[in-house]
């Protein structure tokens, strides 16, 4: 069929790439200038992707492929280009549509920054980055993007550098996500040895891993599977690589909207995803992926229920929700997986740019510093609101849809999966309600002179929040589009059943009842918890310890070890070259003091001379 639009996909992340340039050219000239053009770049990048996922939408899936020789050598030809299927168009849409919304509410929340340019530039070359890693082609150029989205990340989360939480966040992000890209790179190099040809473009994997064809041995699959699976890991802060994703809130909030809710850490589940053959070739790998994804889930979730600071209750939810993903995945269900990343990618942008809109009025990320919000900012209160009933798994918003999909999987595979991801979804909603409860509900405490944001922030809540309660509907139980487009008819799961269905909104709904007794109506003490059980509730604040743990096992060796070897580096390598080259030094200078044309010296080192050769032909008989 016809790929007018899909042979242009190349363009689309050339907008972003040309507005990084741009803005890099006029540094910060004016501070207008990044706004108008990031906001416009994006804005076209996304009209290229609707045109792009109208086209494949049309009589069905439109496969198109660009590749040219990149690098030949020893009879190898790697090959570069780019790959248009119905998974990247729709992450393409995903990508440029938050990437948009953010560029324009940017312009408002960083309106007062004198480096709003610098930022805007990031941004750019960002989105730039992650455009490119959704339309890669094969493995090797995917991984150049991944790379250069943890450099952007890094950017942006330090972007207030002069704030020593936000450099160390941003240093502990690209450690943390460089031993997952360490695994994934050893995933690539494996892969490239066993793959026939040594092809790493995504259609011969596939080709090669398709129905367990066995081209490649089982075990040697399940370390290819497991070793991306640890890049996925890192990017998408799963469980034991989660500790990055809450510390990276210390950037702006725009950021925290852009990474951590539609792009960056979707990348880890997208990466499964177009790499799903190799991992449906082995059940082990994808046993490891469900149980990480699951364990993740409700892990974040019951953390995220003790956390006071607004922007990391919402970063503990998106680790959470990247657990439920990662748990459809490892079902054996793609379109659960990416269906959850879908409608999570609205919601969670509206989380964060709703609190972003909070913080820029009370001046505080403390929950416990806030309250009768609701009554100053009724916008921002009505879409945060539509946002938590969408997190929370209430019918009819998006969340309840996707969650409702992967908890019907779970249920008939792994019903023990099923019951941790019911378990997660109450612990959901209860933190959901705690934060809206607190923020919007009550009386006023701190910042009295609250007021609603400016349109340039609250247009982009307005926006997100219709698509937090339509994106649900393209995969209903009474409708399989999505899967059926996604998967070219391989999966048909239209959702869950009566029973799952009756479950999910009802574990949902009871976490918000208990919010709301507990928080409103005061029926349930709000230290019941506290006073029975301090150190429960101190494990959860202290997030397990596992910051703790990895500062104790790991940092604190690993910085012992390095001080050992600065010791041995400046007292025995240094010394060495230094007592070498001092005896050269007094060597040279006992040679200028010898050869110094006065005769009467020389005389008296030959008399000197003498007297030593005599001394020795004495002593010979002696010898």
């Amino acid at each position: 069929m016809d790929t007018t639009f899909s042979q242009l996909a190349w363009i689309i992340p050339l907008f972003p790439l040309v507005a990084f340039l741009l803005l890099l050219a006029f540094g910060r000239s004016s501070r207008m200038i990044g706004a108008t053009i990031g906001s416009i770049s994006s804005l076209a990048g996304l009209v290229v992707a609707l045109l792009v996922l109208a086209e494949h939408m049309r009589d069905g899936a439109s496969y198109y492929q660009y590749a040219f020789d990149w690098i030949d050598m020893g009879g190898v030809t790697l090959k570069a280009g780019y790959e248009v299927t119905n998974l990247s168009a729709l992450m393409l849409v995903v990508v440029t549509a938050v990437s948009f919304l953010v560029n324009v509410y940017s312009a408002g929340y960083m309106k007062g920054d004198e480096r709003i340019s610098v930022f805007y530039g990031y941004v750019a070359l960002f989105t730039f980055s992650m455009l490119g890693l959704v339309l890669a082609d094969n493995m090797l150029t995917l991984y150049i993007f991944w790379e250069l989205v943890g450099v952007c990340s890094f950017l942006l989360v330090g972007f207030w550098f002069t704030k020593p939480a936000a450099k160390a966040a941003a240093k502990k992000a690209f450690i943390v996500t460089r031993i997952g890209d360490a695994g994934l790179l050893l995933g690539i190099l494996l892969l490239y040895w066993y793959m026939p040809d040594h092809a790493l473009d995504f259609v011969r994997i596939g080709n090669a891993f398709e129905n367990g064809s066995g081209v490649i041995a089982a075990s040697v699959t399940t370390w290819i599977a497991v070793l991306i699976f640890v890049g996925a890991v890192g990017k998408s802060g799963q469980f034991p690589l989660h500790v990055w994703l809450p510390d990276a809130m210390e950037g702006p909030t725009p950021i925290s909207a852009l990474i951590h809710a539609a792009t960056m850490v979707a990348a880890g589940v997208y990466l499964v995803a177009r790499t799903f053959d190799i991992f449906q070739a082995s059940q082990t790998a994808m046993d490891i992926v469900a149980y990480i994804g699951g364990f993740t889930a409700l892990f974040a979730a019951t953390i995220g229920v003790a956390q006071n600071d607004i922007k990391r209750v919402l970063a503990y939810s998106t680790v959470s929700q990247l657990g439920y993903m990662m748990m459809a995945l490892g079902l054996n269900s793609m379109t659960g997986g990416i269906f959850h990343l879908f409608t999570h990618a609205f919601f969670k942008a509206l989380l964060f740019l709703g609190a972003g809109s909070v913080i820029h009025a009370v001046h505080t990320q403390n929950i416990q510093e806030m309250g009768g919000l609701g009554s100053k900012m009724k916008i921002t209160a009505w879409t945060f609101g539509i946002g938590t009933l969408a997190l929370s798994g209430i019918p009819p918003f998006s969340g309840f849809w996707s969650k409702d999909m992967i908890l019907n999987i779970a249920y008939h595979e792994k019903p023990g999966l099923f019951v941790i991801g019911v378990v997660a979804a109450f612990f959901t909603a209860f933190y959901m309600s705690r934060l809206f409860f607190l923020v919007f509900m009550g009386k006023p405490k701190g910042e009295r002179g609250a007021h609603e944001s400016p349109p340039s922030m609250t247009v982009p809540l307005v926006v997100l929040a219709v698509l937090a309660v339509v994106a649900g509907f393209v995969q209903t139980p009474w409708n399989d589009t999505l899967g059926a487009w996604l998967t070219d008819g391989a999966e048909r799961e239209n959702g869950g059943g009566g029973l799952v269905m009756v479950i999910s909104a009802a574990i949902g709904l009871l976490g918000l009842y208990v919010g709301w007794l507990v928080f409103v109506k005061g029926m349930i003490a709000r230290d019941f918890v506290s006073s029975r059980a301090p150190w429960l509730t101190r494990l959860l604040e202290r997030k397990y310890y596992v910051d703790e743990f990895y500062e104790a096992a790991i940092v604190r060796p690993l910085r012992a070890f390095g001080g050992l070897l600065s010791i041995m580096d400046e007292f025995v390598v240094d010394g060495l070259v230094r007592a070498f080259g001092g005896a050269a030094f007094l060597v040279g200078r006992g040679g200028t003091r010898l050869q110094n044309g006065q005769l009467q010296t020389y005389g008296l080192v030959t008399v000197f001379g003498l007297i030593i050769l005599i001394a020795a032909i004495a002593l010979r008989r002696f010898w």
